[in-house]
């Protein structure tokens, strides 16, 4: 107090010459959260658990960010993330509030967990059941069959060391010598890719691919992503894939009920313009309803977006809007959302792999052009729900991942051309007649998500996870060009993919409860290396 104190009012609030904000300052007991994504939502209700008073300020009609749902003419579609994998870190968070996840969301598992479906011939119904699998492994390479339970054997134990990093904010470089991380470097190899690592498990590319083109979770291609990676397709087989009844925004809907209960404030359609600061440390901020203050703010923003947006460029050192511009970002993706007459006899999930998917990454990530033959991912979710869409009808969800925002693609000349692109790959994926059964459709393409959801560069899985931008290299949950200002989800350590964001939300608020004086709420039984350990022993013997 004394410190601030002693602060000229005219250099720490440049904002106003009336010191009522200071005041409000002051009394404040509030943390802000900007963005009621699925990170702000979860780190809602772990702080208010333990006691504190949270306003979340969200600038769209409804909650859950990406993790929302699209409702017209009857049809309901996830807007962005439809995989729900490894709900154990959600449930850890739905204790802490005294909530049970299977009671507040209806889930279920699915098998098969996909089709991943090669351009080139052939397919796998991925199942976590290791006979069958290896039976349909052994269809296509009968050499490489044996390596599934070897993949799963030695990722087994790689998740159960990598729990630290999942687990640990990386402020600086010095915790990488922490002797629990550097006993991992053997295990993560950090200069090999997920591909080159399947090498020791698969001979056949296609089933390395089967095994790796989880990567694009994270925007990455699998011929670059670091190797650690590959515990994303040991969690699927050895957790299993879920859809939750609604779709996954029925994640950030349940998420929504619980803050409301524990007394969190969500005000929607509420854009932040700016965070307002004292100094470095922020004090709350200004939204087009009026001003907030906090004693804390957190932003669940997407992270570049959001800094050159609502921080003052002079405020920050390592992450100016010059540093950021020059930043690694993931791809982006082209999305087409189906209302269609009928049903499809297909799987709730098909990957559907182009011919050359080493030329399709190449112009995706170097060329920035866009591909006659890409890949595509088709949700066929009625199969599963049919509470998704009309009597006699089904919802068809497709997603091409494509260049992030460029000059070498104007969207609004390539949009109807590339949908022509995109539907001709879901008949070559076996949906047959598309077009010609559809009764309602809606487009997002990279502008609409850089423009109209505030996406940088319209890159939907954020920073990319290359090794220059992991751990100490990424935007820290305890934001370090700022005071009192902690970020959440995809743009943050650990980095994207839902069970990663639900951890981000609790680093986030250990970190922001520690320099608060406080806890995490004791209805927290178990800390998230606890549960990921139990977890994991239940995966196992399952």
């Amino acid at each position: 107090t004394t410190e601030i104190y002693t602060l000229s009012l005219h250099d720490a609030l440049p904002i106003s010459k009336d010191d009522s904000l200071l005041r409000g300052h002051f009394m404040a007991k509030e943390v802000i959260i900007i963005g009621a994504g699925p990170g702000g939502l979860a780190t809602s209700i772990l702080l208010a658990a333990a006691g504190m008073k949270v306003r979340i300020i969200e600038r769209l009609p409804m909650v859950g960010g990406r993790t929302s749902t699209i409702g017209a003419e009857g049809f309901k579609f996830d807007l962005g993330p439809t995989f729900f994998l490894y709900p154990q870190v959600l449930k850890d968070v739905f204790a802490a509030a005294g909530a049970n996840l299977e009671e507040e969301v209806d889930l279920r598992k699915l098998d098969p967990q996909y089709r991943v479906q090669f351009g080139g011939g052939g397919r796998i119904d991925a199942t976590a059941k290791s006979e069958e699998m290896e039976a349909q492994i052994a269809r296509i390479s009968p050499e490489d069959a044996a390596g599934f339970r070897r993949f799963m054997d030695e990722n087994r134990t790689k998740f159960a060391k990598m729990l630290p990093c999942l687990e640990s904010p990386f402020s600086s470089w010095k915790d990488l010598f922490n002797p629990r991380i550097l006993s991992l470097l053997p295990t993560i190899r950090p200069g090999q890719s997920i591909d080159r690592y399947l090498e020791k498990f698969f001979k056949d590319p296609q089933i390395r691919l089967a095994f790796c083109f989880q990567s694009k979770y994270l925007g990455m291609s699998p011929f670059r992503c670091p190797s650690l990676f590959s515990i994303l397709s040991f969690l699927e087989y050895e957790y299993g894939v879920f859809h939750p009844i609604g779709g996954c925004g029925e994640l950030s809907l349940a998420m929504a009920r619980i803050a409301r209960r524990l007394g969190v404030e969500i005000q929607l359609n509420d854009p932040v313009k700016r965070v307002l600061f004292a100094g470095k440390r922020a004090v709350g901020v200004e939204a087009e309803s009026g001003v907030y203050h906090g004693d804390s703010v957190v932003m669940n923003a997407d992270f570049a977006r959001a800094m050159e947006r609502m921080v003052p460029d002079n405020l920050r050192r390592k992450w100016t809007d010059k540093k950021i511009s020059k930043k690694k970002f993931s791809c982006s993706t082209f999305m087409m959302y189906l209302g269609v007459k009928g049903h499809y006899d297909a799987p709730h999930h098909t990957i559907h792999i182009s011919k050359d998917y080493e030329r399709n990454l190449d112009e995706i990530e170097n060329q920035h052009v866009l591909s006659s033959d890409p890949s595509i991912y088709v949700q066929n979710a009625c199969v599963t729900d049919p509470s998704l869409a009309p009597k006699g009808h089904s919802t068809l969800y497709a997603l091409a991942p494509v260049t992030h925002q460029h000059e070498n693609v104007d969207w609004r000349v390539e949009k109807d051309r590339f949908r022509r692109t995109v539907l001709a790959q879901m008949k070559a994926a076996g949906y047959e007649d598309v077009e010609e059964r559809t009764v309602y459709e809606r487009v997002i393409t990279p502008m609409d998500w850089d423009q109209r959801y505030e996406i940088y560069r319209g890159a939907t899985f954020n920073l990319a996870h290359s090794l220059d931008q992991m751990l100490h290299l990424r935007p820290q949950n305890r934001f370090e060009d700022l005071e009192r200002t902690y970020l959440v989800g995809g743009g943050t350590h650990p980095g994207s993919g839902l069970p990663v964001i639900f951890q981000s939300a609790l680093i986030t608020s250990k970190l922001l409860l520690e320099d608060l004086g406080m806890s995490m709420p004791a209805g927290m039984t178990q800390g998230a290396s606890d549960s990921m350990m139990v977890a994991s022993e239940q995966g196992y013997q399952s």
